[in-house]
Parts: structure tokens; C-alpha cells; sequence
């Protein structure tokens, strides 16, 4: 039987070789796997990943053009995209695509290793609202959604959240994509329809 664990997949062997030896002191009860490609990732058949940690450039099949097939593999794994590209385009596109989180490769280790603890802990949830299935947001989504309910700016989401406002506008941009809606108004309105806000 396949055993649990966290799939890096990231074509920079420093990169991969350092979040391995990284991860692999803080969970010593999960099995770290590690590839450069995705097709190299989708060939695995030892482990069943419960969070894939994606890097969006890679060699052959991008991040972003992989994730679905990651996903078909691995219906329940958490993709958590780390890259460098942390523009608001790619945090929103990248959640827009299914990821459930966005790590900058600047980012902090504290911050990425808060970020797997919660990917593990928390099983991912699809609430339902009169038999009708709503978007399944992360928790962070939702986070920022009941702050843009608020009517928060950016900025202010940011400080509150500890969060740079790059990160939160990505996280507008995927609301919006999720939500399938244009503006933050739209957003509000269409979250407070489907219960996902009050």
C-alpha cells in the first residue's frame, strides 16, 4: 500500500535539496520525495502525496499546464505553488488553477512550514449550501474574501493578515476567478449568495 507523503517537484536540484533536508527535520513521520519534472513526479507510484509542493517553471510540462493532470492523479493531494514568479498574475492564476496556496521562493521558512502544517492538518472542505456545491476555497481564500467583504483594501487585508499586498491581490484575482465574477463588488455580492459570507 502506498504511504503518505510531500512531493516537491522543482527543477532546481540546491533548491529541492535544501526544502528536503528542511522538511524532513520538521516531519520525520511523513516520507519527503523529491523530482525535477512533472513527468518525472507522475511516474511515482510508491507514495500517495497529501501536498505537492509545485514549482510553475519547469523543463518540459509547466507548473501551471501540469497541475490538472497532478490533480487527476491525486484527486486529494494540496498543491501549494512555490515560485519565484510571485506577481499578482501568476499567485492569481495559480490558484485559479486549483492550487491551494502560493509560496514565494522568498518567502520565510517559518512561513512556508506554517503553510504545510496547515495543508496537513486541515482536510480540504467543499461546502455545500442547499444541495448546490459552492467554489471550494482554501483557507486563506476565505480569509481574504471576509476581509474584501469588509471592504478592506489591499493593503489593510495585508497588514492585517501579514501578508505583502502582492500576495493579497493575487488572492483577489483568484477569488474572482473562482467566483467567476469580474469585480470585488461582484465578489461580495455573489459570497454573501452562496452563504460563504454574511
Amino acid at each position: 500500500m502506498a504511504q503518505e507523503a510531500i512531493l516537491i517537484i522543482d527543477d532546481h536540484a540546491l533548491f529541492r535539496s535544501g526544502i528536503v533536508s528542511m522538511l524532513a527535520t520538521a516531519f520525520d513521520s511523513i516520507s519527503i520525495v523529491d523530482c525535477a519534472s512533472l513527468h518525472e513526479a507522475l511516474t511515482i507510484d510508491a507514495v500517495v502525496p497529501t501536498v505537492v509542493l509545485l514549482d510553475i517553471q519547469l523543463p518540459g510540462l509547466s507548473g501551471l499546464e501540469g497541475m490538472g493532470l497532478l490533480q487527476q492523479r491525486w484527486p486529494a493531494a494540496r498543491i501549494v505553488v512555490v515560485s519565484a514568479l510571485d506577481m499578482p498574475d501568476t499567485v492569481g492564476a495559480s490558484l485559479a488553477q486549483g492550487a491551494c496556496a502560493f509560496l514565494s521562493k522568498t518567502d520565510r521558512p517559518d512561513r512556508m512550514m506554517s503553510v504545510l502544517r496547515e495543508m496537513l492538518e486541515d482536510p480540504p472542505a467543499t461546502p455545500s449550501v442547499g444541495g448546490a456545491i459552492c467554489p471550494s476555497l482554501t483557507p486563506r481564500q476565505a480569509e481574504v474574501l471576509t476581509l474584501v467583504g469588509r471592504g478592506l483594501s489591499n493593503k489593510m487585508i495585508g497588514r492585517r493578515l501579514g501578508l505583502s499586498e502582492h500576495t493579497v491581490r493575487g488572492h483577489v484575482q483568484g477569488l474572482l476567478s473562482v467566483l467567476r465574477v469580474a469585480r470585488r463588488a461582484e465578489a461580495v455580492f455573489k459570497a454573501q449568495q452562496l452563504g460563504l459570507i454574511r
